[in-house]
């Protein structure tokens, strides 16, 4: 079962921003990065995106 997110919906900080960007710019995968941000892989690749940066995808 997927684990859940009890932040639901909630906005984006700085500081999680900045952790964002940084982890996607050492070509963190998305699964690492949801559980370091404690947020959905969704709400990641949808911020992501909106940024601009790049998700490594595991091989």
């Amino acid at each position: 079962m997927a684990e859940r997110f009890e932040r639901h919906r909630q906005p984006w900080t700085p500081e999680e921003l900045g952790k964002l960007h940084t982890l996607a710019a050492k070509g963190i995968p998305l699964k690492a990065m949801a559980k370091a941000l404690t947020r959905s892989e969704e709400s990641i690749k949808a911020r992501a995106k909106q940024d601009g940066l790049k998700i490594a995808k595991l091989r």
